[in-house]
């Protein structure tokens, strides 16, 4: 265990925040992220009435059709668990996205396009694994497509991490053409 042992407590609440990339048949790529929230007590909803343990506050999914430069094709949400009843009125908003492109200032993107009450806060959070997703399931993809060239272009992930420093170990040893270091 990475961490040190907790002291001693009581479960409350669990969230699960799941990401999945999928290639389409038709070359394009589907970013999925699922959201649940359950609470580990019963307790009263005033809208639903008794939420037993396990049973999930929120659940709420997005899909983000995108293509080989992260641009949005389509966009869907879900809201299947929902605190209160006009929530699920807000996923068509999502559609929003659609001609965005994952890239640096997503989030601030994200925010303008359905920040407040133009979204819902559980699915712009979502956005944020997702956009992840997307370049764990896109760019290595690329990256092979890009190997097979004589001449590759400079990765737009270098110096986006410190692990992926221009002047580092990992880029002098996976990209040394790129490499700026001593």
């Amino acid at each position: 265990m990475p961490l040190s042992p907790p002291a001693d407590r009581e479960p409350l609440h669990l969230r699960t925040v799941i990401c999945c990339g999928y290639r389409r048949n038709d070359g394009l790529w589907d970013i999925e992220g699922h959201v649940m929230d359950v609470k580990e007590y019963d307790f009263n909803s005033q809208y639903y009435g008794p939420v037993h343990r396990g049973e999930p506050v929120h659940d709420m999914w997005i899909r983000l059709t995108v293509d080989d430069d992260l641009l949005i094709h389509a966009a869907e949400a879900a809201a299947d668990g929902h605190p209160f009843p006009t929530c699920p009125a807000i996923t068509p908003a999502f559609a929003k996205l659609e001609g965005l492109r994952i890239k640096p200032g997503w989030m601030r993107e994200v925010q303008r396009v359905l920040g407040g009450t133009q979204g819902c806060t559980h699915l712009v959070e979502l956005l944020s694994p997702i956009a992840t997703t997307a370049f764990q399931t896109v760019f290595p993809s690329r990256e092979r497509s890009q190997a097979a060239k004589e001449k590759r272009d400079r990765p737009s992930h270098l110096d986006t991490c410190h692990a992926l420093a221009s002047d580092g170990p990992v880029v002098e040893k996976l990209w040394p053409e790129f490499y700026t270091g001593e």
